[in-house]
Formats: structure tokens, sequence, C-alpha cells
């Protein structure tokens, strides 16, 4: 189970490749590519396939995505938001801003903080990922902080921080996994 987010590979057919900019790889038949030294693909949480299914059409979303780690890899989905709380009114938020500020409007309601402050860091930890899983390093003129966390841990960045210390819990992650595939 641990392999599945240490791996350093994955499996790639030419169009696929070509969509996320992997060179080398031709013809319609699946094959394994491994990724030595790289820090932009292998592992479950640098799939494209989970990494779409955690962001909305036109943008990435750290809160599914921090929600849907919380849950399925680290065992600890945070509660469900209150009935009454208010979506994020995006029209009033410039789109031009940085995703970490477009999000600080729920953290610095106390109600809000009290679940996003858990939730958002580990969704900033794979903003290197657009919407559909390609690697960036800026969103538009912006770049990315990927600073994140995990409760109960120190700090880390980017998506081999979170992988480090989803890793440093290892019989945590085994049976969250499990539980989930079951």
């Amino acid at each position: 189970v641990l392999d599945l987010l240490a791996a350093d590979y994955t499996f790639l057919n030419e169009r696929l490749a070509k969509h996320y900019g992997i060179p080398g790889v031709y013809g319609t038949r699946f094959r394994r590519v491994s990724f030595e030294f790289s820090a932009e693909r292998g592992g479950l949480l640098r799939q494209g396939s989970v990494l779409a299914v955690t962001s909305f059409a036109n943008r990435t979303s750290p809160v599914l995505r921090g929600v849907w780690g919380l849950d399925n890899i680290y065992g600890a989905p945070p509660a469900p938001a209150p009935a009454d709380v208010p979506a994020l009114d995006e029209s009033a938020i410039a789109a031009s801003l940085p995703m970490r500020e477009r999000l600080a409007e729920h953290r610095s309601n106390p109600v809000c903080a009290s679940c996003h402050n858990i939730i958002d860091p580990v969704g900033f930890a794979l903003e290197n990922f657009d919407a559909v899983g390609r690697w960036r390093d800026h969103d538009g003129d912006n770049a990315i902080d990927i600073a994140g966390g995990l409760p109960g841990m120190t700090g880390f960045a980017g998506v081999a921080g979170l992988e480090t210390g989803l890793l440093s819990r290892p019989e945590l992650v085994a049976d969250t996994v499990t539980e989930k595939l079951l």
C-alpha cells in the first residue's frame, strides 16, 4: 500500500505522455515509465486522475484535495461543513489572486478557520498541479506557494513533503487505504 504513495513510476501511453509533457513514450499501449529524481510524477498523489477529480473544471481546489487526502489517505476526515455556511463568493475575489489568498476569507472567519486550517494546508501542498494534473510553477502571473501541513505534524513544502509526512505514519496510511479499498 505504501508503494502507491512512494512510487517513482507510473503507467502511460503516448497520448497521455504528451498531455503531461513527458517525452519518449510512443504508441497506444500503456507501459511502466520510471521517473528517477522527478518531483513531478510518480505515486498516487501525482496521478492526473486523483488531481482532476479533486478540482473544479476551471481551477484547482485545495479544499477538495485536502478533504480527499485527509479522508482517503490520512484517515482523519474533517467534519462536514455546517449547512448554513455560504460557499466562497468567487465573484467578490479577484481571480488573479493566488489560490492561497483567494481562500484566506474562509480562514479569517473563526467558524470556518477551525476546519480550513486543517484542510487547506494539505491541498496547498498539491498546488503545483493544475486542474487536470499538469505540473506548473506559476498560476497566471503568481508563483505558487506550496507550503503545507498535516494535523499533528510540522509543516512541509509540496507534494514530496506531503508524501513524506504521510509515509511517516505507515500503519495509519496502510489501514486507511485498505479500509477505503474494502
